[in-house]
């Protein structure tokens, strides 16, 4: 490419945070929660070796063959699904260059999508390698719902819904909102992490032969299900105190919306915990689970933006 069409591609990039930089922000938290979703297709369908290698899908092909079977399709369609998400993060940086010292909020948070993806990537692969190792496949799932948390902050700034270039003035909230939604975002990340111990405890391995990590899944749902609880109390304390003060806008709809996926999420905990367990639950379970991460750091962003009563 010469460099007239060099100048010309990087004049046509926004100098303004426009709808491409917001399209392409909103597709990166969609993504990244259907990444979520397909990873845990993946798992639940014990297609978790449909490609038995990496970063081959088989040792003689890069995509899956006919004898991998509905296995193969679903574990090598997860491995393109990061690829598109890539592909979103890269432009994300590539629309945001002409704004790179400007809006410095953007542009580091698109930094760290599009370094975060080729890591996740990459634990995957490891995870592969290892046969399903539940301490890998941990891992694999905590880096997406980090990469999550970016998208939503991602979101947020580029809408001007919070951080020093807001388009609207947020209203004045108690002292108290920042560290207790803060701490109930903390909480709601701490849940995150005891389910992915619990998921490894539990009898979904992503292959019949994989191995488990050996806790007791009694217990480790059990402790899983303290954080949870402050998720809970915390979303509630931002729902009284929006309601009793009058507070109204996006604030008062975050803490709502965070209550009402937390008490989502607590009836279909409690209902895989009594049914056996089934795969279905757990797939909406993971979902409501990413959801509910965006929701809770939503809803500390916002009270982190908004001023002091």
């Amino acid at each position: 490419m010469s460099q007239t069409a060099v100048a010309r591609f990087v004049g046509w990039l926004p100098r303004e945070v426009d709808t491409r930089v917001r399209a392409l922000a909103a597709a990166s938290l969609v993504g990244q929660i259907v990444l979520i979703v397909t990873g845990g297709a993946v798992r639940l369908t014990s297609s978790g070796l449909g490609c038995p290698t990496w970063p081959r899908c088989t040792a003689t092909s890069l995509t899956t063959t006919a004898e991998m079977g509905y296995h193969g399709i679903i574990e090598f369609g997860n491995r393109l699904l990061t690829f598109a998400l890539g592909a979103v993060a890269l432009a994300m940086v590539v629309a945001l260059w002409n704004l790179r010292k400007e809006r410095r909020d953007l542009f580091w948070l698109a930094i760290a999508l599009l370094a975060s993806i080729p890591a996740q990537a990459v634990i995957g692969g490891v995870s592969v390698l290892t046969q399903l190792n539940p301490w890998v496949v941990a891992l694999h799932f905590l880096v997406s719902m980090a990469l999550v948390v970016f998208a939503t902050l991602l979101v947020n700034r580029a809408y001007g819904r919070t951080g020093p270039h807001m388009s609207r003035t947020l209203p004045e909230l108690p002292g108290s909102m920042r560290p207790v939604m803060l701490a109930t975002a903390v909480a709601a990340a701490v849940a995150v992490v005891l389910g992915v111990v619990v998921t490894g405890a539990g009898p979904h391995a992503g292959d019949a032969n994989a191995p488990r990590n050996g806790l007791d899944w009694d217990l480790v749902s059990h402790i899983h299900a303290v954080p949870a609880y402050l998720v809970t109390f915390g979303a509630l304390f931002g729902v009284v105190v929006a309601l009793s003060r009058g507070v109204r806008g996006p604030f008062r709809n975050a803490v709502v919306v965070l209550l009402g996926l937390t008490v989502l999420q607590a009836a279909i905990g409690i209902t895989q915990y009594y049914t056996g367990i089934p795969a279905l639950l757990v797939g909406l379970h993971m979902f409501v689970a990413a959801l509910l991460m965006a929701a809770a750091v939503n809803a500390a962003d916002l009270a982190g933006s908004s001023p002091k009563a």
